[in-house]
């Protein structure tokens, strides 16, 4: 949490800090990925056999060693909106004998050469947790469960059976599974209102926790400040949980997903925006408690929490998604908007369960493969520097600075948030390293800043910058990457325009 007092421009800004000051549990799970079948995210982005630099299951192993640099915790898979369409069981058995399918979201062929054990298998190596969403477009609850049960079951049951003959003695233990995926969209195959909708997740819920009750569900949201999200949140957050022993101290769903993307062809509404996302967590974390109090779903009952499952910097008219969005080549402008995504993932963390930068590898993504290599695009950096370091509690920071006051994309952000010069987060680790990410998006303007609170004379200082707000990494020049420093911690600290500042050290 950061309270903003704004100044003039022309006053010295300040940032308050206590170690102290503990807000909430950072979730691992917001550092989490997404793999869609889409462009060249899985064929040619994750699995590529053939290729020199590929193991011998046909996984890219320089893909392999970023992700687990950036220690991905979790990765969602197949779709987004491929899994409208998506039947689990053509992607299973003998390579040869699984059938090719027209493939209706971006209007492609599907061979179904990398399936379930393929991307589970992968989630093995990478030292992650898989995140499975079900078909809800022309898929079926028998489908459904059959999936669950070929993943997690260990009984003498067929698809459980079905697993050992394709080679898996183990269950898998997929632990998250989502209700479908945007079937709010009219883009969406099978879109359904509402009232369809969450008829037909709470049904699905109760059938699904009946088999493994151990699974997490997670609801198709909207933006989180939709009539969707209020009347879906509504109808499936309650405890009439029949067929589950009566146990009230549980929930059929775990967690409610929103998807947002910003961009703009400005820099300052471009770095801006994500302000719109954490205005929408609030709101959806309202929503959640409004959903409870009036079905008075009891305290002890644990509560939802917000599972932001595709968020990035996306402008579909640099990188058409009927393309593959895979061409979208990222600015400093882009690497400063993504680390205030990331400073509200902090900031919001008492209401985030997980997020999943979409996506992991090609498809509007800070890593981009090629045959011989892989490139780390400018929103690489802040993505690595967070997910090494920002981890443990929320710190609350106090920031007074000057403020954007110009347009802003959407233009809703203002009257509804702030949009200060400044955009700060922080959090300490369970060693007691206090980590505080400060984003300066002013164009022009270095700001001078009194701190206060931080202690002791070895401040280690990581700098994402660049030469001009227009500046891209590409495969023979890495111009946007973090420079590291040391600061002794005596009097202001000069945060340079147009950069993420992340300053450590020991409370």
């Amino acid at each position: 949490m950061a309270a903003f007092t704004k100044i003039l421009d022309t006053e010295e800004p300040s940032i308050s800090i206590n170690a102290s000051h503990k807000i909430s549990k950072i979730n691992d799970n917001i550092y989490g990925g997404f793999t869609e079948h889409m462009g060249r995210c899985i064929y040619g982005g994750i699995y590529d056999p053939g290729n020199p630099l590929s193991d011998e299951n046909g996984f890219r192993k320089d893909v392999i060693e970023a992700l687990q640099e950036l220690k991905v915790p979790v990765v969602r898979y197949p779709g987004g909106n491929f899994v409208a369409t998506y039947h689990w069981l053509d992607g299973v058995g003998p390579k040869d004998q699984r059938p090719p399918r027209p493939e209706l979201a971006w209007l492609g062929l599907e061979t179904n050469e990398f399936g379930t054990d393929e991307f589970l298998h992968w989630c093995e190596v990478v030292r992650t947790e898989p995140y499975l969403a079900l078909n809800f477009g022309t898929g079926t609850l028998d489908e459904a469960l059959g999936w669950v049960e070929y993943c997690n079951s260990s009984a003498n049951t067929y698809y459980a059976n079905l697993r050992r003959k394709n080679g898996r003695e183990k269950p898998y233990n997929v632990k998250y599974w989502a209700l479908g995926n945007e079937m709010w969209g009219p883009w969406q195959v099978g879109q359904m209102t509402k009232e369809d909708y969450a008829k037909r997740a709470y049904q699905w819920a109760k059938a699904l926790k009946l088999l493994d009750p151990s699974i997490q569900l997670i609801l198709c949201g909207q933006d989180g400040y939709s009539t969707w999200d209020s009347y879906v949140l509504k109808e499936c957050i309650r405890c009439d949980i029949h067929g589950l022993g009566g146990d009230t101290t549980a929930s059929l769903i775990s967690m409610h997903s929103i998807h947002i993307y910003t961009a703009s062809s400005e820099h300052l509404p471009n770095a801006t925006a994500p302000r719109s996302a954490e205005r929408a967590i609030e709101i959806t974390a309202g929503l959640i408690d409004l959903a409870r109090i009036e079905n008075k779903v009891p305290p002890t009952v644990p509560r939802q929490t917000i599972c932001f499952d595709e968020w990035n910097v996306w402008d579909p008219l640099r990188a058409p998604g009927e393309q593959g969005a895979e061409e979208n080549r990222y600015t400093l402008s882009d690497a400063l908007a993504v680390s205030i995504w990331l400073n509200v993932f902090i900031r919001q963390s008492r209401y985030i369960g997980m997020a999943n930068i979409a996506q992991s590898v090609n498809v509007i993504s800070p890593l981009v493969t090629t045959k011989s290599g892989i490139l780390k695009q400018t929103t690489w950096w802040p993505l690595l520097l967070f997910s090494k370091y920002m981890r443990g509690h929320t710190l609350a920071v106090n920031v007074r600075c000057g403020e954007y006051e110009g347009p802003t994309m959407p233009v809703w952000i203002r009257g509804t948030i702030e949009t200060p010069w400044l955009d700060v987060s922080a959090a300490i680790s369970d060693d007691g390293m206090i980590s505080m990410a400060v984003v300066n998006i002013h164009e022009t303007k270095d700001f001078s800043v009194r701190l206060d609170g931080i202690e002791g004379s070895d401040v280690q200082v990581y700098t994402v910058s660049g030469r001009d707000i227009n500046v891209v990494n590409t495969s023979d020049s890495c111009e946007v990457g973090i420079t590291e420093s040391t600061w002794d911690g005596a009097n202001s600290f000069s945060f340079p325009k147009l950069s993420l500042t992340m300053l450590r050290w020991k409370s």
